[in-house]
């Protein structure tokens, strides 16, 4: 595989001192693969793209191996980006990730390519975003697997860009974009300076790619709100499409964070899906009650040791804020621990059963 075969190259270049992380870039395209190493790398390359080192060769700049592998262009830098995007013709649809890419995060990539001409990915883990170094360490990482995926995906992805934390955080930066308000509820009870941190990094990568339209999922569903609210008051030129969330077969809300379940929190997991739909039930019968659907959720889920509870919320499926009397378009929102794991869940509160 073309990428795995830079990267290599790339770590081999990375023990040269001359050569930094944040100056280095692999770019991988339909005619070209361009390894970028700043301006100069302690070594010399074959027209072949097999390098070797000279003690006798003056330092050169590395560029432009001829490689038809993949379809697809992968960006490390802001630099790298900003030449691609600007060979692209048309409109862009932009999918944000954090990687670590499941058939949730394809399927966001399926809706964008519907939308758009071209299907910008971005794999970035936002430190920023959070609030529990742990979470953050944990929090499932494999570039080369992510890229396997979205080759697969055939010519509808067109750039992936993975940047560096330098290119999204360079020394000296001191800025931040809040959303009030839609923040201060449920996540951001829980996850203090998350949404924050989320605002943030998405500004930066409509910034940096300038898509026409970028796809969210409702797996995440205050994220959700939080962004169209940002894109709305900033008068961003960027269209949010909503995504449907996804799930496994035996209904758990496909996550990257699913991983790092053990098989016995796995199957504990599933009960975050049955309650949902315990609750749905319930309401398609009639039951308006609130502190009811939200008791049958409870029940569901506190008889498992392994399931840790953090909140069940109701809420106003545009506000979010927390409602007394259940109506169509509401949404049932709970966020816990399986095994450690924290999930989050949600589902509209319609007449037809979600899943």
């Amino acid at each position: 595989m073309v990428y795995r075969a830079l990267n290599t190259i790339r770590e081999w270049l990375l023990s040269c001192k001359q050569v930094s992380r944040t100056n280095l870039a692999i770019s991988c395209g339909t005619s070209i693969v361009r390894l970028e190493v700043g301006d100069y790398a302690r070594t010399s390359m074959d027209p072949a793209g097999i390098g070797t080192s000279s003690s006798r060769c003056p330092f050169a700049k590395i560029t432009n191996y001829l490689l038809r592998e993949s379809s697809m262009l992968v960006c490390n830098t802001l630099k790298s980006l900003r030449e691609a995007r600007a060979e692209l013709r048309g409109t862009v649809a932009l999918v944000p990730t954090m990687g670590y890419l499941h058939e949730g995060h394809l399927s966001l990539v399926r809706l964008a390519s519907e939308k758009a001409d071209h299907v910008i990915v971005s794999i970035f883990v936002n430190p920023i975003q959070f609030n529990n170094q742990n979470d953050l360490a944990r929090y499932p990482r494999d570039l080369d697997r992510d890229i396997e995926l979205l080759e697969q995906c055939g010519r509808k992805v067109a750039l992936v860009f993975a940047p560096t934390l330098y290119d999204m955080y360079p020394p000296g930066f001191q800025t931040s974009v809040e959303v009030s308000g839609l923040t201060g509820l449920l996540e951001g009870v829980h996850r203090p300076g998350h949404f924050k941190g989320v605002t943030t990094v998405v500004t930066l990568l409509f910034n940096m790619v300038q898509p026409q339209y970028a796809v969210f999922g409702e797996k995440d569903f205050q994220q959700l709100r939080v962004i169209e609210q940002m894109v709305a008051d900033l008068r961003m030129p960027v269209e949010i499409v909503r995504a449907p969330l996804m799930r496994e077969k035996d209904g758990l809300a496909m996550s990257s964070r699913n991983v790092n379940l053990t098989p016995e929190a796995r199957e504990a997991s599933l009960k975050l899906s049955a309650a949902l739909n315990e609750a749905l039930d319930l309401f398609r019968s009639g039951e308006r009650g609130v502190a009811e659907l939200k008791r049958v959720v409870h029940e569901r889920l506190t008889g498992d040791p392994l399931i840790e509870v953090e909140y069940v919320e109701i809420a106003d499926g545009v506000t979010l804020e927390p409602i007394v009397s259940a109506k169509e378009n509401d949404r049932l929102l709970l966020a816990a621990f399986a095994g450690g794991v924290r999930l989050i869940d949600n589902i509209s509160l319609e007449n037809i059963r979600a899943f």
